[in-house]
């Protein structure tokens, strides 16, 4: 018998997190790792569990990741969208709760391109009158 699974796609900055909701305990597997030994910085793990405490499903469903580009800020981000986005694909009542957080919307900041004449995006030049 198939098991029931939930799915959804988060992005941020050059980061593309697809995760899976399945039944179980709440254990959180990232690239066949573990939250805890994926993410060092503990802000990170806050981040990504945060639509699972909002919606207070953290130990209804296991989450698993497979997640690839940017560096781990943008990585947690794209999780975090990925699981609110698979949370609404489970029950649509939850709706309310994800978009009062904000979590449902894709933050459209990128960086900057860089622009000819210039060191970086925005960076001159240093003038020197002589």
């Amino acid at each position: 018998m198939a098991q029931v699974q939930y799915s959804g796609t988060g992005r941020r900055k050059n980061s593309v997190a697809r995760v899976r909701l399945l039944p179980g305990e709440g254990r959180i597997m990232i690239n066949g790792k573990l939250l805890d030994d994926y993410f060092g910085l503990e802000t990170l793990k806050v981040m990504v569990k945060q639509p699972l405490e909002i919606t207070k499903t953290g130990d209804k469903f296991d989450v698993e990741v497979k997640v690839e580009g940017g560096g781990f800020s943008g990585q947690a981000g794209a999780i975090r969208h990925g699981i609110a986005r698979a949370l609404l694909d489970a029950d649509g009542e939850m709706r309310h709760l994800l978009k009062k957080a904000g979590l449902l919307t894709r933050d459209p900041r990128m960086t900057e391109r860089k622009k000819y004449g210039l060191k970086k995006a925005r960076r001159a030049p240093q003038f020197s009158k002589r």
